[in-house]
């Protein structure tokens, strides 16, 4: 959420000018509104007409700036001049990487080892696409289970799209305005974008702003604030439903469906109070670098979700016990090293390298790490507690699934919904 905030207000900040608290205000203003007087619907069907808008709006941004730049050969030539005319002397700072147009990167010298990025990042991709609870909440509102698969296939298709209406267009940004986008003094990144790290983070405003026409830069401000509407409300949307249907009915059992609607709407201006009080954090630990800000949280709080997720679905001898310290022990490591790597922050270009190993550690090397001493801890306590009773394997356990013969056609919609009113019981 804070993210999301910070970002829509850096957008805005860009395009209009406004403080960047104001425009965080305004945003959430019109989040919860959606949220709060619409509920899963409303966000479903906004989310729905904003993914074409935002598709229209970034192809757009991505030819024209094609164009600006010249072509694919023209960008990956500008792209390794784009040097800020004001840098340190004698560093090697502002000069892009000699990697840049590698994907597959060393797996030690590199700021993504291709090892760290397959086997680190899935951990980090089970847990969003198969345990979030934004995911999970969209599929079980499908009308049927093939309507459900059907969508989330679709969804892995429109995935493909961000490298090429997110990622290059970035990069064309630093290549046409290298003094603004690829800032080192921290005067000249204070001038540029108002953040004294680095500019970063405002190289596709930047690009907005620096080529399209009056008009569409307008169109354009309204494509960005759907992208980031759409996240916040589904969001907003998924964290009060878990909190009113799990949390809630723990303190009050009594609570009637009224009392539930009202806590939830609540918890919606909570959320928002927290989210606002937590952007000046941000600005300060993110380091100009949203995106990597978001993979290392990613990092630090997701694979022990995916190992007990995997786990589950794939041993039979996993239990209770085992799911429950084996996410303790994991969120206890993740939140050890995200607090020393947000403490003790990368040096500058020009600065020597200070930080012990464990915080120089890649993070996703570390996302490894963390999702094998979940598995591990899992096993360990499942091994030496009761084994869980027969009968609470009949919706978790993949195996049952198949001995039950469960993907065959016609009774998988009865079966289905069977199993899930079982989930939903327990």
């Amino acid at each position: 959420m804070q993210v999301d905030l910070y970002s829509g207000a850096l957008f805005i900040n860009q395009a209009l000018k406004w403080d960047i608290y104001g425009s965080m205000v305004a945003l959430l203003a019109l989040t919860a509104l959606f949220t709060v007087t619409g509920g899963l619907a409303a966000v479903i069907y906004t989310d729905t007409l904003q993914l074409f808008i935002m598709l229209g709006g970034a192809s757009f941004v991505m030819v024209k700036a094609f164009q600006e730049v010249g072509g694919y050969e023209a960008l990956q030539y500008r792209y390794m001049q784009a040097v800020p005319k004001l840098t340190y002397e004698n560093t090697s700072c502002g000069l892009p990487r000699d990697d840049s147009w590698i994907m597959l990167r060393h797996p030690v010298n590199s700021d993504l080892p291709w090892p760290a990025f397959l086997l680190g990042q899935t951990p980090a991709s089970i847990w969003y696409w198969c345990a979030d609870q934004m995911m999970i909440q969209r599929a079980l509102a499908a009308k049927s289970l093939s309507h459900a698969k059907g969508a989330t296939v679709f969804a892995s298709y429109v995935k493909i799209l961000p490298f090429f209406i997110i990622i290059l267009p970035g990069m064309i940004s630093r290549a046409l305005f290298p003094d603004d986008v690829a800032c080192v003094l921290p005067e000249e990144c204070m001038r540029a974008c108002g953040s004294k790290s680095s500019c970063y983070n405002s190289a596709y405003p930047r690009l907005v702003v620096g080529i399209m026409p009056a008009g569409l830069k307008g169109i354009m401000l309204a494509v960005m604030l759907a992208a980031l509407m759409s996240d916040l409300t589904s969001i907003f949307n998924s964290t009060s439903a878990m909190f009113t249907l799990d949390l809630w009915p723990r303190l009050r059992p009594k609570a009637k469906t009224r009392e539930l609607l009202i806590v939830g709407k609540l918890f919606v201006v909570v959320l928002v109070a927290v989210s606002v009080a937590w952007v000046p954090i941000i600005e300060e630990i993110q380091g100009g670098q949203l995106f990597i800000y978001i993979q290392k949280v990613g990092a630090y709080l997701a694979p022990p979700i995916a190992a007990v997720y995997l786990a589950a679905i794939l041993w039979k001898r996993m239990n209770e016990k085992g799911a429950f310290w084996a996410l303790m022990v994991g969120l206890f490591v993740g939140l050890i090293r995200m607090v020393l790597d947000f403490s003790h922050p990368p040096p500058s270009c020009k600065e020597d390298e200070y930080r012990p190993l464990v915080i120089r550690l890649n993070f996703m090397y570390f996302a490894m790490i963390l999702f094998w001493i979940t598995i591990l801890t899992a096993v360990v306590v499942s091994l030496f507690t009761e084994p869980p009773e027969n009968f609470r394997e009949l919706t978790t356990e993949l195996w049952n699934y198949n001995d039950q013969n469960i993907f065959s056609y016609p009774p998988i919609h009865t079966q289905i919904r069977i199993q899930i009113q079982i989930q939903i019981v327990y």
